[in-house]
């Protein structure tokens, strides 16, 4: 391995794959740089090269030394990396057990190994990140979202945030504070997208949040089309369940908010909630969710839910399944006569649309100017559809 210099204005010295100081010259202006004395100040910190994709090689700050003078520089230098003195070439070390190097004391290149002692240290999760990512491309999701969460001025790929949000929802629920404080620095994830540790930022973390609930409908026409495409799915039989998240949180809330007091399937009565409604299919694809207020009755959700599924997926002979005490009696007389006023309309449409096509009620062709009764022909072109 070699050292090279990057520009000046950083002056940091690069050990590929090692921790190595790096020098900082004052941000100010060179005038400004100057002490009373006229000297000009340096600090230093260490820091570990890391190859990422496209050939790139980033950096991630480990310890901020300050303002060093030339003899910890030199401590600082030889505890991180052995030179041979005059080269910048690394010189290769022999390792060998503490108690197997009886006899090799005198040579230099031998290094004294304590296998006892020997640790597995910053390991990071790297199979179940690779198998994530290759989820999330066979669903084109990186497409949908790239085309949708362009980079920010200060060049953020939110669409590479989400994935580490959807990664860690999937291996290891928790909060955005764990996923930028611990996490991520313990996956692979960093390496996969060829990113850096600035990509689990806190604050980007939760700003990423805000982009999403504008392309719902698009997420979700999508995914149907890739469940088709992938597992061949129908989606003539539909479960429909609610749930219920709460807070430990103090009213009053902002207008519009939809953290209520209602009734508590997590025995919290004491705290707001809001209702979560969710449809998937039978081998648990998700299709549509909802958030409502946290005082919504079950019984309430049934209808707009039913008219949601039609207007998004088309109406078909659909088998739903719930919880019994979703669909109330008055839910489904009035399902039942929504169904029929609807079915009588389109019969009725078809019936005044018999004459003009010059076909009688029964079917043969008739005189134009011979026109049957609507009543009859609704009532034949029900009995046909009866059939």
């Amino acid at each position: 391995m070699k050292t090279k210099a990057v520009p000046k204005r950083t002056a940091v010295w690069i050990l590929n794959g090692r921790h190595v100081p790096a020098r900082h010259d004052s941000p100010e202006e060179p005038a400004l740089a100057k002490a009373g004395d006229g000297k000009q100040h340096c600090y230093w910190s260490v820091v570990e090269n890391r190859r990422v994709a496209g050939k790139r090689v980033t950096q991630r700050p480990l310890l901020y030394l300050g303002e060093i003078n030339d003899s910890q520089e030199a401590a600082w230098r030889k505890s991180i990396a052995v030179l041979e003195e005059g080269s910048a070439e690394l010189r290769t070390l022999s390792l060998f057990p503490e108690d197997r190097a009886e006899g090799l004391s005198g040579d230099a290149s031998i290094v004294r190994l304590r296998l006892s002692e020997v640790r597995l240290c910053r390991a990071r999760q790297w199979g179940a990140c690779w198998l994530t990512l290759q989820l999330w491309e066979q669903l084109q999701l990186d497409r949908f979202w790239a085309a949708r969460l362009p980079a920010s001025r200060k060049r953020t790929r939110w669409d590479q945030v989400l994935f580490v949000l959807a990664a860690y929802r999937l291996l290891a629920p928790g909060s955005e504070w764990r996923l930028h404080r611990q996490w991520y620095n313990r996956t692979a994830l960093a390496d996969l997208l060829g990113t850096t540790a600035d990509l689990a930022e806190l604050h980007k973390l939760y700003a990423c949040h805000d982009h999403l609930l504008a392309h719902k409908t698009a997420l979700f026409d999508h995914l149907r089309q890739r469940w088709r495409d992938l597992f061949n799915a129908s989606f003539d039989v539909l479960l429909y369940d609610l749930t219920s998240s709460y807070f430990e949180a103090n009213p009053p809330f902002p207008e519009g908010d939809k953290r209520r007091f209602g009734y508590s399937r997590d025995r919290r009565p004491d705290c707001v909630q809001v209702v979560i409604a969710l449809v998937v299919t039978p081998e648990g694809l998700p299709l549509a969710y909802e958030v409502l207020a946290g005082n919504t009755a079950d019984s309430t959700t049934l209808r707009d839910f039913l008219a949601r599924i039609e207007q998004q997926y088309g109406k078909a002979r659909r088998i739903w399944l719930m919880d019994r005490g979703i669909p109330t009696e008055a839910v489904l007389a009035s399902c039942c006569t929504q169904w029929l006023t609807a079915s009588w309309s389109r019969m009725a449409s078809c019936a005044s649309a018999m004459p003009a096509a010059g076909w009688s009620a029964r079917g043969a062709r008739s005189d134009r100017n011979a026109s049957p009764p609507r009543a009859a022909s609704a009532s034949s072109s029900a009995g046909s559809m009866r059939t």
